[in-house]
């Protein structure tokens, strides 16, 4: 069973966040500059909260504010779901159709080391059946001893 330790070694150690204290406007051009759904809000070296797209959309574009005068801290999310290295991509999955995200940072203790995404995921398990079948087509041809 595939870990997320196991995708963020795949991934790479970048984790891209922001203050609190940057605009919205900076966070939603890095986002765009990376090619990323969302950014970590790391304050003091702790994870303080989540920005996503999702973020932008209903608490900054749908109420009228500006993205380069509205702070990113006034409106992340600081009631963040996470996961842990050990946890399985299935446990990662499970948690976030239950709690409705998109984005799980990854938290060893106090220490952020990544953030996965449900794309992330979602190729993890693909790549865990590609492997599967492949297995299963060389055991039906007699390939696999």
């Amino acid at each position: 069973m595939t870990t997320v330790k196991q995708l963020l070694d795949e991934k790479g150690p970048e984790v891209w966040s922001v203050s609190p204290d940057a605009s919205v406007y900076d966070a939603i051009k890095m986002m765009e500059e990376k090619d990323i759904g969302a950014v970590a809000v790391v304050q003091n070296g702790q994870l303080a909260g989540i920005f996503t797209e999702r973020h932008y959309a209903r608490s900054v574009f749908l109420k009228g504010k500006t993205s380069p005068t509205t702070r990113v801290g006034d409106v992340m999310e600081t009631r963040v779901v996470f996961a842990r290295p050990g946890s399985t991509v299935a446990e990662c999955m499970a948690l976030m159709a239950h709690k409705r995200v998109r984005h799980l940072p990854v938290l060893e203790e106090d220490r952020l080391l990544g953030i996965v995404s449900t794309g992330d995921l979602l190729n993890s398990v693909i790549a865990d059946q590609k492997f599967t079948i492949a297995l299963l087509e060389d055991y039906i041809h007699g390939e696999y001893r």
